[in-house]
């Protein structure tokens, strides 16, 4: 048997090769459009608004609350909300909270928090902001 025969009978010819190599361009091309879609839309729109939380300090007062100071950065004009916890000393949620922050001209505002508690907390802290 010849090499020509051989390469035909397992499927080596040069169409099969041609159609692999087209197989591999279109799907290196889909690749790509994929992946530059993703880019614009996550990356390049700009329209997301981003917010900034910062812990400064927590006092606890007693056994049922714990006081949570904090900074929070989101746009001016906008409101958001942000939700506060307390924690114990094996970093169990003790207490919880959501407050709601009103608009303001001022990006970056301090606020003061009570947050009550079933037992007594080792710490209390900022867990999340979002915007309403």
């Amino acid at each position: 048997m010849s090499t020509d025969e051989l390469q035909r009978r397992y499927g080596r010819t040069p169409a099969r090769r041609l159609r692999s190599r087209l197989i591999a361009w279109v799907t290196e091309a889909a690749v790509a459009v994929v992946v530059i879609v993703w880019v614009v839309w996550a990356g390049l729109d700009g329209t997301s608004a981003t917010i900034g939380k910062q812990d400064t300090a927590h006092t606890v007062i007693d056994a049922r609350s714990v006081e949570v100071e904090f900074d929070v950065t989101i746009p001016r004009g906008d409101t958001a909300s942000c939700s506060l916890q307390a924690l114990n000393d094996t970093f169990a949620i003790v207490g919880w909270k959501i407050i709601d922050l009103p608009a303001s001209d001022q990006a970056t505002r301090s606020f003061r928090e009570v947050v009550r508690t079933s037992e007594r907390a080792s710490t209390g802290l900022i867990y999340n902001c979002w915007l309403t």
